[in-house]
């Protein structure tokens, strides 16, 4: 058992200080988007600290999306931006799938309630634009030769045409972030060659709902083709039929 005391101050990091106290700063409104931040001379003055821990700091705000670091110029606050911050998640991610065992599951299951939700929004709120948009990539899609990086990338784009119907940004952030995580981790297999067929036909039952406004049916279709893709996209596959996994 520790013997450490529950009332034994811990020693913190000057950085940790130096980042709490900027984050006030910008979460209490004293510093908004686009204002430059305090120089680092200025700020050592401030805080009483050396560069070091100054430059750590502002490190760690830029990963966390709240600050802007240009060579040759003050460090900024960040624009708000959805895109970002989900962006920031990444590497994370892919730490988690590979080590984490259960994650990839898990995240296969949250994509199948998001993405059939967005194909049910798609098809209440579809316009001939919307439609046009998606037929489109669709089309480009079957051009592209198979299997091919093109190929999975128009697979991912066809996806966010389909949350692009909803107009909400959050979604349309998170459809791409989903796709990525799952790109990402099994590249190998995505592009491994007698799925394209299956997945365009597949797609095309999703539009063919979607244009229709046949919101069950756009479900059903959705949730068919992402529980018939999921049971691919298993480890114990990865590394049977597409080898090591890279990166």
């Amino acid at each position: 058992m520790s013997s450490e005391s529950p009332h034994a101050i811990v020693r913190r990091k000057l950085s940790d200080l130096v980042q709490e106290r900027l984050l006030g700063q910008i979460q209490d409104g004293g510093l908004t988007p686009g204002d430059p931040l305090p120089s680092e001379r200025e700020l050592m003055a401030q805080f009483q600290v050396g560069r070091p821990a100054v430059r750590e700091a502002m490190q760690n705000l830029q990963r966390m999306g709240l600050v802007e670091i240009k060579h040759g110029e003050r460090p900024r606050v960040a624009q708000p931006s959805m895109g970002r911050v989900i962006g920031t998640l990444g590497e994370s991610m892919q730490h988690v799938l590979v080590h984490s065992e259960g994650s990839l599951e898990h995240l296969k299951e949250a994509r199948v309630v998001f993405e059939s939700e967005m194909a049910r929004i798609a098809a209440r709120r579809h316009t001939a634009r919307n439609v046009a948009n998606l037929q489109r990539v669709l089309e480009a899609q079957a051009k592209a030769t198979q299997p091919s990086a093109e190929f999975t990338a128009l697979d991912g784009e066809f996806h966010l045409e389909i949350a692009k119907f909803s107009d909400n940004p959050i979604f349309i952030t998170l459809s791409a972030s989903l796709f990525s995580w799952l790109t990402d981790f099994h590249r190998h297999l995505v592009q491994s060659p007698g799925n394209e067929n299956v997945t365009l036909l597949e797609h095309q039952a999703i539009l063919d709902a979607i244009r229709s406004g046949d919101e069950d049916q756009a479900v059903r279709q959705m949730r068919d083709h992402l529980n018939r893709a999921s049971k691919l996209y298993s480890v114990k596959n990865l590394v049977s039929q597409a080898g090591p996994l890279s990166g």
